[in-house]
């Protein structure tokens, strides 16, 4: 299997897309964040000292969807056209569950804008709630599905 950011001789090299077509490529990616019940119960009741904990990780997330290329060597700069951070608490398990979704019209994927919603809302999740508990883990962030582009639809098990 040859890599596409390897060229012949070894060297590392952006892929040049200039030829593909543009496609609506849309990618979902989920993580999650497991605390101490007493750390859910200060985000589930927003008395956190720092402020809205989940509203402060969707802000991020979502930011963060645009700086991909300056965090992530050999990624193109992608025109995003839309990017949603959600998060569905489990209260009796005390874990926050994170998912992105992003969408571009362009002529690359947008998996890793995704990857880096999740893990950049679940380290504000950390950062704003470290103060009460440094023993949270950040856990299971992958993709889950992705469409557009030459390789279709991708969906993986969840």
């Amino acid at each position: 299997m040859r890599l596409s950011h390897v060229d012949d001789s070894g060297k590392a090299r952006m892929v040049d897309v200039s030829a593909k077509d543009d496609t609506v490529r849309i990618a979902v990616a989920r993580g999650s964040v497991s605390m101490r019940p007493e750390t859910m119960l200060l985000i589930t009741e927003n008395r956190n000292k720092k402020g809205d904990v989940l509203q402060t990780a969707r802000i991020a997330g979502i930011m963060a969807t645009r700086r991909v290329p300056d965090l992530i060597p050999l990624c193109h700069t992608i025109m995003i056209s839309g990017a949603t951070v959600d998060f569905v608490l489990d209260e009796k398990a005390s874990i926050v569950n994170i998912e992105a979704e992003v969408r571009a019209a362009g002529k690359t994927g947008v998996e890793m804008e995704a990857l880096q919603a999740v893990s950049t809302a679940a380290l504000t999740i950390y950062d704003m709630c470290k103060a009460v508990e440094k023993t949270m883990t950040i856990e299971n962030i992958r993709l889950v599905s992705k469409t557009g582009g030459k390789s279709g639809d991708v969906q993986i098990e969840d």
